[in-house]
């Protein structure tokens, strides 16, 4: 009887061994899937702005390089770090319950580097509508079965139109943020210490920030990069209406020029056929 009962010892203990290790390789295939999805959806907005670059300007393009690496990458790779655990690290010099939570969310209503990630995707949308108006181009050539225009990403009636509204829009974005930064967070330097009375504080309590040279430099970095997309929308912007009145004018001048020589022509027909007229009585007069 003693080793039937060991084998059953042995039996149950290796079905709990099997069963543990179960429970691990699923907790192990379920841990990871949630960085893939926050990968994707940074790589969704690459995607789109890759998209873009082939119907931009000069101009445009460099502002795509602006936002891929100053701005993107530094998110992604720096920027996050920093302003990770950052509730956690915010410390008042008193242990009474909830003041530290209070005290937080009223100097830090929304989380600087969320804020931060909410500009790049609103900045970044309006390109979406270049992109679904050369769809919207393809997709009409295909389904009249003809060519339609000469190139459906070419610059010109609406789609010009299109471009030219996603530069006011992300100009807007941009211009909308930089005011949300500093109004929420009054200005664009993070102190390292705020003092805070909010309820359930007994008394004013002194709240230290962590890491605030570095936020301070990276607040910098947001707003010089923010400034730069916004000299290179509106020089972009002030680029395509030059060139769209240029071509204008010179159409109209060769126009101008066309009918001019048609003009020209017409006169110089009319002048012959009166000099015609005018030497046929003559011939007339001399048979006579």
């Amino acid at each position: 009887m003693i080793p039937h009962y060991r084998g059953s010892g042995e039996a149950v203990a290796g079905g709990k061994r099997s069963s543990r290790t179960e429970q691990q390789s699923v907790a192990r295939l379920a841990r990871p899937r949630h960085r893939p999805c926050k990968d994707m959806s940074w790589s969704f907005l690459r995607d789109i702005l890759s998209g873009v670059n082939k119907y931009s300007t000069s101009i445009g393009r460099v502002w795509l390089s602006v936002v891929f690496i100053f701005r993107l990458l530094v998110y992604v790779v720096a920027a996050e770090n920093v302003w990770k655990d950052e509730q956690k690290e915010f410390e008042c010099n008193i242990r009474q319950p909830g003041c530290e939570n209070v005290c937080f969310d009223y100097f830090y209503p929304i989380s600087q580097v969320r804020l931060w990630a909410l500009q790049l995707i609103m900045v970044s949308t309006p390109s979406l509508l270049v992109v679904l108006h050369v769809a919207y181009r393809e997709s009409r050539e295909k389904r009249h079965n003809k060519k339609l225009y000469d190139n459906p990403g070419s610059m010109d009636g609406g789609l010009w139109c299109t471009y030219v509204i996603s530069l006011l829009f992300k100009t807007v974005f941009e211009f909308g943020f930089l005011i949300l930064f500093y109004k929420l967070y009054g200005g664009f330097s993070v102190p390292r210490m705020v003092k805070c009375d909010m309820e359930p504080c007994p008394n004013l309590v002194d709240c230290y920030i962590s890491k605030p040279t570095e936020k301070k430099i990276f607040l910098y970095f947001v707003v010089l990069t923010s400034g730069l997309c916004i000299i290179l929308n509106i020089s972009e912007l002030m680029y395509l209406i030059f060139k769209y009145f240029s071509k204008c004018c010179l159409k109209k001048y060769a126009q101008r020029l066309t009918t001019s020589q048609c003009d020209c022509k017409i006169h110089h027909h009319i002048n012959d056929q009166e000099s015609t007229s005018h030497l046929q009585p003559t011939s007339n007069d001399s048979e006579q």
